[in-house]
């Protein structure tokens, strides 16, 4: 701390005072973010939200710690100069924006949606019983302990919604920590916090616009709720198309760095402007925008984990560590005051506690489930300090009550974690949730569930069609975005009625799809369908549609579904792959999957009554494979075969592999068959030992009458693209459709 002192005492001496506050600021920036992270550090180590750590570091630093030990150092590192408040102030401010952006991010709608009968219960229970006894408080506080008397009734609506909402952020690290965020009570307790936390921010900024006010105006106030309730409803209906739109459009058309962050902040800036507008505090526009970003379709946890960084590492601690400035712990040497704060606290967590216990039996939960709610709803941490650094600048809090707040919301906080972890280890799962949290553990290990966005390029060959077909259904069952990108033939079409196009027949694949697993998940399944968007490029001749694919491919894409005329045999210079079959595949860094309809094959007939054959080993591309099989067959009703052979002995000994390694070949097709299970998916084990693989598929495919086949494949080290001779036999003889995987 000398060393700081004696930089700022040096730069004091200076004759220039615009370099002395931009130093002095600096230097605030510097230990604000240092010390916060240092005892964030410790916080986590000890089982604390790092947040906490931030927050004592502001109280080390200000007046309660380092004023009181070494006034001078204190002076000299935060002067009393409003310029210098002002610089300070405005990162604060820009900082509780940015985490109001990332809550929202990390707000689930959906999950709210899915309790909302036990979380509108115990979040209104757990805010109205809190909220009367606040505004009582507020209205029995003595005279000195308000900034102004005759605003009474706005600093007793602040102290009441200060002990009312809870803390999303302190929940979550919790529930997470003993894991439990997918069981049931812990995303019961989510839910609540989530609705709680967002009734809070609504409820704040109205009582923020009041306070800019200075009176209560019944038209002002008429206009604030109806403007708010207007943004609301346009934000969660036309806005997050809107927003999806934007980050699309920025992410695929712009080429300068981190495009998208910058379109995220511009829109919460100009939501965070519309809340100011309409008379209700910055902090809701950034907050709902942050929801909005979060429902994107595309790009979410790339975007959220760029934002993180920056915000945590500093916003996070500058804003807290503000806050933690203001607090003056000295008013505690009153014995008043400190039985106030005590008072305060038994009052916040009685209310909270009976509330959402309350309101968890109203909502079916039993007497441990309920317990365990109303505990972890107690915990109040870094929204009280907003919510208190609010109206502590507004002056409708003094700093008297402000650090009576934040005392409050620091001691609910660390008693939360263990009491917690305590009340959720006494409840043991169902059988109904045992078997969930089964089956999510084994969809962690899936391929297909991690695509977001698909790309599917195609022209109007039969392999453009089938592979429009076959995408769009694999779409459709598992809501994906989706890109088409029509592509011309090499040679021109006889002079008959135009087809379908592939985004059309793609388009009506998604919906077939989507209205049969809808259908079969009942309400649990999204409703929405997902978006299709098509693109028409030229392209002459074999190297103007490799460029074109992979042009579009660099807006990021999860997977490819590629359909273009000669992909492989006749017409190609080698005998095998065509050029943009070959140039992709070898530059798309992600899967890739190559349809090859065959000709005398109705389309029609072999997308009505799919019969897929997926061959297997026990490498995990056969894993993807069958993924992709099953999420084709489960939008159209189909069966799916997992067919795995063993060479013959002679073949093994050849290939140096021990009769022991084809376990874990066998054991994939028990997988498949639990995951085919698990979708509703009828899948027919088969093994076969001791043959050849070629000959042992091509004699399966016409006994088994399977009419498509999904091969997963590696690429191997060639000329030529080259996925192994046994593909490359199986690729010439093939009697059936086919599709190779390569992941």
């Amino acid at each position: 701390m000398s060393l700081g002192y004696t930089f700022f005492m040096l730069a004091a001496t200076q004759g220039h005072s615009a370099d002395y506050t931009v130093a002095v600021f600096i230097g605030e920036i510097v230990l604000l973010v240092l010390v916060g992270r240092l005892l964030g550090e410790v916080m986590q180590r000890i089982g604390q939200p790092a947040v906490m750590g931030y927050l004592l570091a502001g109280v080390v630093l200000g007046q309660s710690v380092l004023g009181l030990l070494w006034p001078a150092a204190y002076q000299t590192l935060f002067p009393e100069l409003p310029e210098q408040k002002k610089m300070l102030d405005a990162v604060s401010q820009l900082g509780v924006l940015m985490l109001l952006l990332l809550t929202g991010m990390e707000t689930d709608l959906a999950l709210v949606n899915k309790m909302r009968r036990t979380a509108v219960f115990s979040s209104l229970s757990g805010i109205v019983l809190p909220f009367a006894c606040g505004l009582t408080l507020g209205y029995f506080l003595p005279d000195s302990l308000l900034t102004d008397p005759s605003q009474r009734l706005l600093t007793a609506l602040f102290l009441a919604t200060a002990l009312s909402i809870s803390s999303v952020k302190i929940v979550a690290m919790v529930i997470m920590e003993v894991d439990f965020m997918r069981r049931n009570i812990g995303q019961i307790i989510l839910a609540s916090a989530i609705l709680d936390d967002t009734v809070g921010w609504i409820i704040i900024a109205v009582i923020g616009g009041l306070a800019s006010q200075g009176t209560i105006n019944l038209p002002h106030l008429g206009f604030t709720v109806a403007g708010t309730l207007l943004f609301l409803g346009l934000s969660f209906t036309l806005g997050r198309r809107v927003v999806a739109k934007v980050i699309r459009w920025t992410n695929d058309n712009f080429v300068i760095e981190m495009p998208v962050i910058t379109a995220i902040l511009i829109l919460m800036f100009l939501m965070a402007l519309i809340t100011d507008y309409i008379g209700v505090h910055t902090v809701l526009g950034a907050f709902v925008a942050g929801i909005l970003v979060g429902q994107s379709p595309i790009l979410t946890q790339h975007i959220e984990e760029e934002l993180r960084g920056l915000i945590v590492a500093l916003f996070a601690p500058v804003f807290f560590g503000v806050a933690g400035l203001s607090i003056d712990l000295s008013i505690l040497k009153t014995p008043r005051l400190i039985e106030l704060a005590l008072l305060l606290i038994l009052i916040a967590s009685f209310g909270k506690l009976v509330g959402c216990f309350t309101g968890g039996k109203l909502g079916g939960l039993n007497s441990r489930e309920s317990t365990a709610l109303a505990i972890g709803m107690n915990a109040r941490g870094s929204t009280e300090v907003i919510v208190a650094s609010i109206g502590l600048a507004m002056g409708v809090l003094n700093r008297d009550v402000y650090t009576l707040i934040v005392v409050m919301a620091i001691v609910t906080t660390m008693i939360t974690p263990p009491l917690l972890r305590w009340a959720l280890t006494r409840i043991p799962p169902t059988g109904e949730e045992k078997e969930r949290l089964e089956r999510e553990a084994a969809e962690a290990r899936d391929f297909v569930p991690q695509i977001e966005r698909l790309l599917i390029a195609a022209d109007h060959s039969r392999d453009g069609k089938l592979a429009s077909k076959l995408a769009g259904l694999f779409a459709g069952a598992r809501h994906i975005t989706t890109t088409v990108l029509e592509l011309n033939q090499t040679e021109q079409p006889r002079p008959l009625p135009a087809p379908e196009s592939p985004a059309e027949t793609v388009k009506t694949s998604v919906e077939a799809a989507a209205r049969q697993t809808q259908s079969e998940n009942g309400k649990e399944e999204k409703s929405s369908r997902p978006e299709v968007l098509a693109d028409r490029k030229p392209a002459a001749d074999a190297s103007g549609a490799a460029s074109a694919i992979m042009k579009e491919a660099e807006k990021g894409y999860d997977m490819l579904f590629l359909g273009v005329e000669h992909a492989f045999g006749k017409g190609n210079p080698s005998g095998g792959f065509g050029l943009p079959v070959e140039k992709v595949v070898r530059e798309f860094q992600k899967a890739v999957a190559i349809v090859l309809a065959k000709d005398g094959q109705s389309l029609e007939s072999l997308t009505e009554s799919l019969n897929i054959l997926v061959p297997t080993t026990g490498a995990d591309y056969s894993r993807r494979a069958a993924e992709v099989a099953i999420a084709i067959a489960k939008a159209c009703q189909g069966r799916v075969t997992a067919f795995h052979v063993s060479p013959p002995l002679q073949r093994i000994s050849l290939l140096r592999r021990p009769p022991g390694k084809l376990d874990p070949s066998r054991a994939l097709v028990g997988d498949i068959l639990a995951l085919g299970k698990r979708e509703g998916v009828p899948v027919h084990p088969l093994v076969k030992l001791h043959r050849l693989p070629e000959s042992a598929i091509l004699r399966q495919i016409k006994a088994g009458r399977h009419n498509l086949v999904i091969l997963g494949v590696k690429l191997r080290s060639a000329e030529h693209l080259f996925f192994g001779h046994g593909v490359s036999a199986l690729l010439e003889s093939i009697p059936c459709s086919m599709i190779i995987v390569n992941s």
